[in-house]
């Protein structure tokens, strides 16, 4: 199956619904879903639609209707009953619920992009978390404000011009970033199921469409998960960075949402005075930033640098 090259739902609130249930049927295994599986080759990858249907209790068509976005208003129970039948855990079932909520009020005309301003006030707060890197981000996490830390910490962000610096960009494309975390596979695995629970549930957006379809052109690995369809993101207290100018320090990462700015959010690394870790994050801080390059005069056009 050849990946979607955006996450748009191509004009059905429904296609979005049904390329999930399609996702994980797939990726449920018979022998988890209880049943008894004979001796001859299954050319079906996971469970076949009719089996599906036969544990939630639908009917065989129905179930078809729902993967092809033909559906778009399966009720309660009937979403409870597919996720008991595709196992389903409790973030996955959330996400088949606001789904099913989307494609049951589908509007085509595609929301604006969420604002990049950062208010001044949320400056001052990354100013004041120095020497502990700081940052805001945006929900395609563009990397919109940051203290010296925030920047530094991953480490050849800088080479890029300011509206290039997105972390999920720096993961899969910049050289450095499969050096810099040594569970680099874990990473983007929560990079991706991130993004696809808020693609799912804004799939016409422009912001995330840009960089989603910039990601799958250009990165096999993005591609290949985001094909999943995995929504379940990780959310570890500590990340260990393998930092070329500080060696390998580990820290304590916390992401807060934004008050009266949804689409922002503030994240945060920290570490234990006196510890060595501390002491990386000092000379992090430090760190004289290089100039950010300037980005093509296409680009500054976009910003309303150009008159």
């Amino acid at each position: 199956m050849a990946p979607e090259h955006t996450p748009s739902s191509s004009g059905s609130g429904g296609v979005e619904l049904g390329r999930f249930l399609r996702a994980r049927r797939t990726r449920t295994s018979p022998e988890r879903a209880g049943l008894t599986v004979g001796a001859g080759l299954r050319r079906t990858p996971g469970l076949r639609r009719e089996e599906v249907a036969t544990l939630a209790g639908i009917s065989i068509d129905y179930y078809v209707r729902l993967e092809r976005g033909k559906e778009t208003r399966p009720s309660p129970s009937v979403l409870d009953a597919l996720a008991r039948a595709l196992h389903l855990d409790d973030q996955e079932h959330h996400h088949l619920r606001e789904l099913a909520a989307r494609a049951a009020r589908y509007a085509p005309a595609p929301p604006p992009a969420p604002g990049r301003t950062v208010r001044p006030h949320l400056r001052l707060l990354l100013e004041a978390m120095r020497p502990h890197p700081a940052y805001v981000i945006s929900r395609s996490m563009e990397l919109l404000a940051w203290n010296p830390g925030g920047l530094a910490l991953y480490a050849g962000l800088d080479d890029w011009p300011a509206t290039r610096r997105n972390l999920a960009r720096y993961l899969f494309l910049h050289p450095a970033a499969r050096d810099l975390f040594p569970d680099w596979d874990k990473q983007v695995r929560g990079c991706v199921s991130r993004l696809r629970a808020i693609a799912g549930t804004a799939p016409d957006a422009p912001d995330l469409g840009n960089l989603v379809g910039e990601l799958l052109l250009k990165s096999p690995d993005f591609a290949g998960l985001w094909e999943r369809y995995e929504v379940t993101g990780r959310k570890p207290a500590l990340k260990t960075f393998q930092h070329p100018r500080v060696g390998t320090v580990t820290l304590t990462c916390q992401t807060m949402h934004l008050e009266d700015t949804p689409s922002q959010s503030l994240g945060v690394y920290t570490a234990e005075p006196g510890t060595p870790d501390h002491d990386a994050l000092l000379l992090l801080d430090m760190t004289e930033p290089r100039p950010a390059p300037r980005p093509p005069e296409k680009d500054r056009e976009q910003a309303g640098e150009l008159s």
